[in-house]
């Protein structure tokens, strides 16, 4: 079976990392998020300095240093689902120079049921489990199934941060988009059907395209 390098955009709530997960389990292949390459290579010399000066001191990490902890994490692998880079133009350039993809995929999800996802989300003070109060609700209202903590929202998915995180999306990675498509290379799902709908039509999109 081969082993794809796949790219998946969209707005958050999209289901990425959902699908991320699904890619993996069907191809044997690494997930690589910006966020756990960060994390494990936190102390890797750039010519920028290392991610963990910047994150230590609250503040983002620079495009190049994002790029060079990116690269090395892709050339560790034979295939990968890539979820949250390229955040921008100037990264989407620099990821066409360091590796082939073989899909490009845009997960479409429309403002108002992104809104509705996000802000729904609730998760477990005590172990951590995740619910919606609409698409996974607990069995008692405000608490957990499991251990019977309190069912809290966390501050990034209230209203204001959720607006202001998909206005951030339009605005960063709409380029980001845009670039692809006029390359002819992005392949638009639509993620409003149910997890395993959504599954269904990218990996039909993995499968001719590899």
């Amino acid at each position: 079976m081969s082993q794809p390098k796949v790219l998946l955009l969209g707005p958050p709530g999209a289901g990425k990392g959902t699908q991320s997960s699904n890619v993996v389990d069907e191809y044997g292949v690494d997930h690589v998020t910006t966020g756990d390459a960060l994390r494990a290579n936190k102390d890797m010399e750039t010519d920028h300095g290392t991610p963990r000066e910047y994150m230590e001191a609250g503040e983002l990490v620079p495009d190049p240093v994002v790029d060079e902890i990116v690269r090395a994490a892709l050339e560790d692998t034979d295939g990968f689902a890539l979820d949250g880079y390229p955040r921008n133009l100037s990264q989407a350039e620099y990821l066409d120079d360091i590796t082939d993809l073989d899909l490009v995929a845009l997960l479409e999800v429309d403002r108002e049921e992104l809104m509705a996802r996000l802000t729904g989300r609730r998760i477990c003070d005590g172990c951590g489990s995740n619910y919606h109060v609409e698409f996974n609700p607990p069995e008692e209202s405000g608490v957990c199934d499991g251990c019977g903590g309190e069912l809290i929202q966390r501050d990034d998915d209230d209203d204001e941060t959720v607006r202001e995180r998909l206005d951030v999306f339009d605005e960063n990675t709409q380029p980001v988009v845009d670039y692809y498509d006029d390359e002819g290379e992005l392949v638009r799902i639509d993620g409003h059907g149910t997890p395993d709908e959504v599954w269904e039509a990218l990996h039909e999109e993995i499968e001719a395209a590899t």
